[in-house]
């Protein structure tokens, strides 16, 4: 895929999210610590964000930069992500020697991402929709509603939308993979089935 063009499109990814929020480019600057112009040039496609700017917007949008970076792909029916291919072993922004890798591209139901190494285990997750955690390599540590959960290589995790949680590895280089269904996807109770 081609960065350029990948890298012009978060902007209208960030400026959807921040209206979804019905927050003006003065509030997410506040809360971003970044200026109204820079904000106004990312959103109008003017400027590339640093990976660490996006974090902020993200952090202030309430969201990830995955998930704008999500948002900023288009849709594609069939898509192969080989290894090393696209954002692969991308730093983390909460921890330097963290990597992330997205596993599907794209603004999708499902979102598959690949952390290898640790990342800051004070963050608190909540998600809207259901979450996998399965543990490639390595081991990793979960706290969600007041328990700790001790995975190892093999082991996966299941979290209903909603639960808080938070996670970290407990071997150097551990990898997890976290699967999850979108958070702009309503998820829907069929139990008539």
């Amino acid at each position: 895929m081609d960065e350029q063009k990948e890298t012009l499109r978060v902007g209208s990814a960030v400026r959807r999210r921040r209206r979804q929020l019905e927050l003006t480019l003065a509030v997410v600057a506040e809360r971003s610590g970044l200026s109204v112009p820079f904000l106004s040039q990312v959103e109008n496609e003017r400027a590339r964000p640093s990976s660490r700017s996006l974090q902020r917007v993200a952090d202030a949008l309430r969201t990830t930069e995955v998930e704008l970076l999500a948002a900023a792909d288009p849709a594609c029916t069939v898509d192969v992500m080989r290894a090393g291919e696209g954002d692969a072993g991308t730093p983390s922004p909460s921890s330097p020697d963290a990597r992330i890798r997205n596993l599907v591209r794209g603004h999708h139901q499902l979102h598959a991402i690949e952390f290898t190494g640790d990342h800051d285990e004070g963050r608190e997750f909540q998600h809207r929709n259901d979450e996998l955690m399965y543990v490639v390599g390595g081991a990793v540590e979960v706290e969600a509603e007041g328990r700790a959960y001790r995975l190892g290589r093999g082991d996966s995790l299941y979290l209903t939308g909603g639960v808080r949680h938070r996670w970290r590895a407990t071997v150097p280089d551990s990898q997890v993979l976290v699967v999850a269904v979108g958070d702009h996807i309503d998820a829907v109770d069929d139990s008539r089935r």
